[in-house]
C-alpha cells in the first residue's frame, strides 16, 4: 500500500474529485447514517452554537469517527480525512434544503446577495486531530422566480449546502467569489495539502 494513502470520511464526489485532482490516494470511509441506527456523526447545529464552530466540531468529529471506525474494521491505519462545508447568511447555517420547497426558498435568500462558504477539513492520525478552515465569500447575481424555479427543477440544488453547487449550473448565477473556489466546492485544496504535509502525506 502505498505510504501516502489516506481514508476519506466522507461520500461526497466532488471531494474524491478534488483529492484525485492533487493527486492523494484514499479509500472511501463510509460512516453508519442508516435510519434506525445511531449515526456516527450527527450533523445538526447546538442552540447558539457559531456556525463556525459547528463546522470545526463537525470535520473534527468526521475524521474522529472515522479514525474509531477504521481501528473497529481492521483497516489499515493510515490518516483520516473529515470535512464540512456551510453557507452561512445573516450568521444562520442553511445547510440542506429538505425538498424543493425549501431549496426555493434558500435561493430566494441568497439571490443578490453575498454570503459565506466556510469548509472545515480535519485530519485524524492516531491521537493527533489536525484541523484548518476555509471562509470564502460568494455573491451571487439577482435571479427571477422563475429562474430559480428553473434550477431547482433540475434536482441540483437539493443535496448541496445552501441549495446550489458552484461546480455545477449554478455556476451561472455566481458574480464573484472572494476565497477559496475549491473550498466553496466543498475541500479547500491549499488547506488540505497543508494538512497532509505535516502528517507525512505530502502530495509533491
Amino acid at each position: 500500500m502505498a505510504t501516502n494513502r489516506i481514508h476519506l470520511a466522507s461520500r461526497s464526489a466532488r471531494r474524491q474529485a478534488l483529492l484525485r485532482q492533487i493527486h492523494v490516494e484514499f479509500d472511501v470511509l463510509l460512516l453508519r447514517t442508516a435510519p434506525g441506527r445511531e449515526p456516527d456523526v450527527l450533523e445538526e447545529a447546538r442552540d447558539g452554537e457559531p456556525p463556525r464552530h459547528y463546522v470545526e466540531r463537525i470535520a473534527r468529529t468526521k475524521a474522529s469517527a472515522g479514525w474509531e471506525a477504521v481501528g473497529r474494521r481492521k483497516l489499515a491505519p493510515n490518516p483520516v480525512l473529515g470535512a464540512d462545508t456551510e453557507v452561512v447568511i445573516d450568521g444562520v447555517v442553511l445547510g440542506k434544503p429538505r425538498d424543493a420547497a425549501h431549496a426555493t426558498e434558500m435561493l430566494t435568500r441568497l439571490a443578490g446577495r453575498a454570503h459565506e462558504v466556510v469548509t472545515g477539513v480535519a485530519l485524524r492520525d492516531g491521537d493527533d486531530v489536525a484541523f484548518a478552515m476555509s471562509v470564502s465569500r460568494v455573491k451571487l447575481a439577482p435571479l427571477t422566480r422563475d429562474e430559480i424555479a428553473r434550477y431547482v427543477g433540475t434536482g441540483e440544488p437539493l443535496d448541496k449546502a445552501g441549495a446550489y453547487a458552484v461546480q455545477g449550473l449554478a455556476a451561472a448565477f455566481v458574480e464573484r467569489i472572494d476565497g477559496s473556489y475549491s473550498g466553496v466546492v466543498g475541500l479547500p485544496l491549499a488547506e488540505t495539502a497543508s494538512l497532509l504535509a505535516r502528517a507525512g502525506r505530502g502530495v509533491l
